[in-house]
């Protein structure tokens, strides 16, 4: 009895299965195409040209460039976007030295806690702070920004796909809709009805095209590098991509640099185990047939 409601509960599964796929093979052969100007002009992120040091299973962070990601991020992105899960002592590993750290926190107003009244408070921040967020609460956050909550950054690379990429060409993307082109297409001959709405900026690496960002980026030399390096827009766009890429996933190049280790390991592990086996089995003849 166990066996036949073991086989009609199989046969069951087997035809659920076999209807679902039936049914996602003739929706697949009988559905429209997309046509929609957010399917058919959203650009996919492109690496900046020389790509990212990090890049590759032997790549290394540019404690320069990271340096300098972080000096766009705190003159340009921090104006509206919060870093809340990166404290100020993770900034050593940038490069940047104790007193260097203590007195970029201090610059730093973070809340606190009066200790004679108990009253919440601002006061400079220390170290073991994490960065504080430019807008007390998301109302008002929305209320400065159209409405539009900008998002934590902390993690931001790694909640997008190929994230590095896409901050690089977000920041870099902001074009004129009327002259687009993507794919020998132009978007208002393809779309003439497509409008960017008041409030909103046109960009093709955003997904519905239009966003609430205003170009953060817009001059060259909008930030002085304390290496002289230039600051065109491509570079404090790449170096703050880094930057991004640093707070989200900072342990990156040492995990790589662990991966290569364990990789040798059990290469060794390998070759002794085979001749440790020929050393166990040599005395060992097979039988002939």
């Amino acid at each position: 009895m166990i066996r036949i409601l073991a086989a009609l509960a199989g046969l069951v599964f087997a035809g659920v299965a076999l209807i679902s796929f039936v049914s996602g093979a003739i929706t697949f052969f009988t559905e429209e195409p997309i046509h929609s100007a957010e399917h058919e002009f959203h650009a996919h992120p492109h690496a900046p040209e020389g790509g990212f040091q990090f890049d590759g299973p032997l790549g290394t962070w540019d404690t320069q460039q990271l340096q300098r990601g972080l000096k766009v991020y705190d003159e340009v992105c921090a104006a509206c976007h919060s870093l809340k899960y990166v404290a100020f002592r993770d900034l050593k590993d940038l490069g940047l030295s104790e007193g260097q750290i203590k007195a970029y926190a201090a610059s730093k107003q973070v809340p606190g806690i009066d200790p004679n009244t108990g009253e919440a408070i601002m006061r400079p921040g220390e170290p073991t702070d994490y960065f504080p967020s430019p807008y007390p609460n998301a109302v008002a956050a929305a209320a400065a920004n159209n409405n539009a909550i900008p998002p934590d950054l902390s993690l931001m690379t790694k909640a997008r796909h190929n994230g590095s990429d896409y901050v690089y060409s977000l920041l870099t993307g902001y074009t004129d809709p009327a002259t687009y082109e993507h794919d020998g297409k132009r978007l208002m001959e393809e779309f003439p009805n497509f409008d960017t709405p008041l409030g909103l900026y046109f960009n093709p690496y955003f997904a519905n095209l239009n966003l609430a960002m205003a170009p953060p980026l817009g001059v060259d030399g909008q930030v002085t590098f304390d290496d002289g390096t230039e600051a065109t827009v491509s570079q404090m766009s790449k170096d703050v991509a880094a930057f991004l890429t640093w707070t989200a996933e900072p342990k990156l190049v040492e995990r790589r640099q662990t991966g290569w280790a364990v990789m040798v390991f059990l290469l060794f592990a390998t070759v002794l185990a085979y001749f440790a086996k020929r050393q166990i089995w040599s005395s060992v003849k097979p039988k002939k047939a």
